[in-house]
This record gives structure tokens, sequence and C-alpha cells, in this order.
């Protein structure tokens, strides 16, 4: 869990089945732009519990075709948006966050007070940021971990769980 400023723990994401393949490239998110991530800045969207996931990957209606997966992670440098303070020192209120229009403000490459908060957050070092999810359902407990950070190495470890190797490219796995 977070403590320090650092997230310890199971992370998992419900992707989209054309990310499948690339399962920690951040890619959907920098073509489309996120709450927390202007178009061509990519990111990771996490969950800390696998529903949360769910209910994130599927906010247009009904549940779509979905790939759930799951990280071992260790990320150094979390901004806790659940501090009204450290928000407040940030330059955001709280409210600002749960706004439901922001793709609409997205239009004409206009940056959202979201999107313009992470990238203040980016350029100040931080990795990664611990934020409620406002997804339709969600409670105050469920949590969410968006990365503008990512690797294989500290200081933002992100590790998929697939000893099975399930998610290789289709390409790698003819012959087998």
């Amino acid at each position: 869990m977070i403590e320090h400023s650092r997230f310890d723990g199971r992370l998992y994401r419900a992707l989209n089945p054309i990310w499948a393949e690339q399962p920690l490239s951040g890619e959907g998110a920098a073509r489309f732009g996120g709450r927390f991530n202007a178009i061509g800045t990519p990111a990771l969207y996490c969950s800390l519990s696998p529903l949360t996931a769910l209910r994130e990957a599927n906010q247009a209606g009904d549940l779509q075709p979905t790939v759930l997966v799951a990280y071992d992670a260790a990320i150094e440098r979390v901004f806790d948006g659940r501090d009204s303070g450290a928000l407040a020192g940030a330059g955001i209120a709280p409210d600002e966050l749960a706004v439901t229009d922001w793709r609409e403000s997205m239009r004409g490459a206009k940056l959202t007070p979201t999107q313009n908060f992470a990238r203040r957050l980016s350029g100040e070092g931080w990795n990664a940021l611990l934020i409620r999810s406002f997804a339709r359902g969600a409670s105050q407990d469920d949590l969410n971990l968006v990365l503008w950070r990512w690797g294989d190495k500290p200081p933002s470890r992100m590790t998929l769980i697939d000893h099975e190797v399930r998610l290789t490219p289709r390409a790698s796995r003819r012959g087998r």
C-alpha cells in the first residue's frame, strides 16, 4: 500500500483487447488522452482492485470485451490525491478532480484542469498519482494509481504477472 509517497503491491488494469499484447505501453492513453494525461502523453491507469479496474474500463455503459491483467509494482514518488492539503498545495481542489465533463473539455486541443495538474506533478518528479475512482458505482475506497513513468527497474518498477506467457504477441506463438 502507499506509505511515505511509495506504493508496493499489486495493481490491476482492465484493457481493451486491442492493447492486450502491449499491457505496459500506455499507448491507448497517449492516443486518446485521459483524465490525468494529455493526448500525446503515455500513462498507465491502474487500480488497486480488479473490480475497480473493470469499472474504470467500462464507464461508457455495458460491459465490453476486456482483458484483466495484474502487476507487481514498486513505485516511488507517488502523490497522494486523497490528501486535501497536498491537493491545495498543488493548486487543485478535490471537486475539480471529480468533474464529469473532462472529455468534452479536451476538444480543441485544450488541456483540462486535471491534465494540467498531472503535467505539473510529473514535471516536479512525481511518478504516479494515487486517486479515488470516479467511475460509476465506485466508493471512496476504490482507488487508482495513474503512472506517468514506469519500467522494469526502480524507481517505478512494474512487472506484468504472466507466468504462462499468455500475452506474448501472436506472431511469437507460432511454431510453439
